[in-house]
């Protein structure tokens, strides 16, 4: 028997997710369900479903499927929309929120004018190199070869793995066709997301992503934040750097006393609807 499900649609940074909250409308199935919606021409059209629970570990508990239907370990974008969501739909009154994800226990601080969610600031944590089979961890560039070239890249772990690779030209990416041989690539039994990052001025770069189970996205947050990790490791930029992608721009911070890494950008609904399901 069908029922009637309310959704919001939100993106932040042109990554869109189609976003429930499961404690009044609980999934029972949402890897098909994400597949279903994501579809941009049957379905709502998203890079995937955000499943917004309670958690007795924190605030609020966030579940990330993708569009593929696989299930991400986080998301930072999906992360700044939660809190502008559970603000403003009068599920906390609080600006300071923890979330329970996959990859562990986050912290979203809001930033308010005139009582509504202009921008949002999450902990990410501390970023570290990723266990490379072949590659020795303190090494913070190695060489991978896919499609007849070779890359010089990083691996980052953002509590979802990333590779990072810096060119001189991104414009002469070839992302649809190199990005799913670098996800799948022999060395990442578990796929990985793959970043392609240009320097194009003082703290500023310029990135395009290929995310693990989504393909092309406007943007990826948790990608933004190993790109400016691998930006710092490698002498590219400082510690706080801004990362443009398609979608739009975040700024990282990385704090050199904690280790953590500060993302802060916007959080924008879309709109509201309902479906069958």
């Amino acid at each position: 028997m069908k029922k009637l499900v309310e959704f919001t649609k939100m993106q932040g940074a042109g990554n869109d997710y189609i976003y429930i909250d499961t404690s009044r409308y609980p999934i029972v199935q949402p890897e098909e369900l994400s597949i279903k919606l994501s579809a941009p021409h049957t379905g709502i059209g998203s890079d995937g479903l955000v499943l917004i629970g309670r958690s007795d570990k924190a605030d609020f508990s966030m579940r990330i499927f993708n569009a593929d239907g696989s299930e991400a370990l986080m998301c930072g974008n999906a992360s700044r929309c939660i809190g502008k969501y559970v603000y403003e739909s009068g599920l906390t009154n609080k600006t300071d929120i923890s979330l329970d994800t996959l990859s562990g226990i986050k912290y979203i601080k809001l930033n308010l004018k005139d009582d509504e969610v202009e921008s949002v600031t999450v902990d990410m944590g501390v970023p570290s190199l990723l266990d490379v089979k072949g590659v020795k961890v303190a090494e913070s560039v190695f060489t991978i070869a896919a499609g007849g070239h070779s890359y010089q890249a990083t691996a980052i772990s953002m509590g979802n793995p990333h590779l990072v690779i810096f060119t001189d030209d991104i414009r002469q990416i070839d992302l649809p066709t190199v990005g799913p041989l670098l996800e799948n690539h022999p060395l990442f039994p578990d796929r990985i997301n793959v970043e392609f990052a240009q320097v194009i001025g003082n703290d500023t770069i310029r990135m395009r992503v290929w995310e693990r189970g989504s393909g092309i996205t406007m943007a990826c947050g948790t990608g933004a934040c190993a790109t400016a990790t691998a930006a710092y490791l490698t002498n590219w930029c400082s510690n706080k750097s801004k990362v443009i992608m398609d979608g739009g721009a975040l700024t990282i911070e990385w704090d050199q006393q904690s280790r953590h890494l500060f993302m802060t950008g916007d959080a924008v609904k879309v709109f509201e609807g309902q479906v069958y399901i």
